[in-house]
């Protein structure tokens, strides 16, 4: 696991318990310190003993500039968190895209539907289109604080054949637009979005990427209202499902995972597969 700071991941309790379920007992997972500027030299180094890295912030666009294949997800989210060892090269995917749409059906029971309000413009915001994108939605608002910082989210959507409107951050009418969408995805953290998180639960289901401190402003007043709602957690162990197939080849021990990722953090979340 790549990424700065990387000692609060829980990335290793997922894995480590794949790989026990799956009784690879000479398999290792371990997080090294690493930012975007040092990522690439140390890829170049590592021996063919190494079949996969996982790569959180700030490393996942470089992740994705070092690879000599890219999925389409990862290319059209413009980062990887994922590389597999692919020959003499990698592989980069983003699996952040099955976190999304897996949190989403399992914990939320969302099945499809057409229009979405996203908050936020950064990468798991361009992770969140893919995901929806591929239950179904076609037509997406996008809140933002800053326009001119939304041009990759812009084109991400593009490239996914999605209509967005962009609105700003002070929107009067945002309580409206998620009541009459059928989803609302918060990228944003906490801290800011405290300030519309009555609004945001106003849409019927809502993903929250946030899950530490629990619940998050925006988690509090969906479950006040009654809404369904899925956390960043849930996200946390689906994205590692697809990770753990790339890198094993083996089917993803689903319920060892979700135990094992249960268990530490204290029970907080029901994490439903």
């Amino acid at each position: 696991m790549l990424g700065r700071p990387i000692s609060h991941s829980l990335s290793p309790v997922l894995h480590r318990a794949a790989y026990a379920a799956l009784g690879l007992d000479g398999w290792r997972y371990d997080t090294l310190e690493c930012d975007d500027a040092a990522l690439p030299d140390l890829v170049g180094e590592l021996g063919p003993e190494w079949v996969g890295l996982s790569v959180t912030m700030p490393g996942k666009v470089a992740a994705l500039q070092v690879a000599t294949a890219v999925s389409a997800r990862a290319r059209a989210v413009g980062a990887a968190n994922t590389l597999v060892r692919a020959g003499e090269g990698w592989a980069a995917d983003c699996t952040d895209v099955d976190g999304v749409a897996g949190a989403l059906r399992a914990a939320a029971g969302f099945t499809t539907g057409e229009r979405a309000v996203l908050l936020g413009a950064g990468g798991t915001a361009r992770a969140a289109l893919v995901g929806m994108a591929s239950l179904g939605v076609h037509e997406v608002t996008l809140v933002v604080r800053d326009a001119g910082r939304a041009a990759a989210t812009l084109d991400c959507a593009e490239v996914l054949g999605l209509r967005v409107q962009v609105v700003g951050w002070d929107d009067g009418g945002l309580a409206e637009r998620c009541a009459r969408g059928a989803l609302a995805v918060n990228t944003v953290p906490a801290t800011a979005s405290a300030m519309v998180a009555a609004a945001v639960a106003a849409a019927p289901v809502v993903l929250d990427a946030g899950y530490s401190p629990w619940p998050t402003p925006v988690a509090a007043a969906v479950m006040a209202a009654g809404g369904r709602l899925a956390s960043g957690l849930d996200m946390l162990l689906h994205q590692a499902f697809g990770q753990v197939e790339q890198f094993t080849g083996c089917p993803a021990p689903r319920e060892a995972m979700r135990k094992a990722l249960h268990e530490a953090t204290g029970g907080t979340h029901a994490l439903p597969l």
